[in-house]
């Protein structure tokens, strides 16, 4: 399983806020029932990584159906191989890491 996270910004709309396109875009993610997290400044989703690349064109081209002219999107990819990855897994690693550097300290 692989985690991917996607940023996907529309250039050329006709207001500076980007809330509306960010939720069409999490509408793909709940109609795909993919796990998922909402960041500040991205989305996380975990799965088949050839599913993951298809859902990030579904995100990627949602903004040009509302209008925007131009879009840049960004994704980052962790493709582990030696076990499986998942947005939980992870973040229960640093946060299994920071416990156990409090105890020593």
């Amino acid at each position: 399983m692989a985690i991917l996270q996607i940023s996907v910004v529309p250039i050329g709309t006709r207001e500076t806020s980007l809330s509306t396109y960010v939720a069409d875009c999490i509408r793909i993610l709940k109609k795909e029932k993919i796990r998922y997290e909402l960041t500040s400044m991205g989305t996380n989703i975990e799965g088949d990584l050839k599913d993951l690349f298809r859902i990030a064109l579904k995100m990627h081209q949602t903004p040009f159906r509302k209008g925007a002219l131009r879009v840049l999107t960004t994704l980052k990819i962790d493709d582990r191989r030696d076990k499986k990855g998942t947005l939980k897994g992870k973040k229960r690693a640093v946060e299994n890491k920071l416990r156990r550097k409090s105890y020593e300290s």
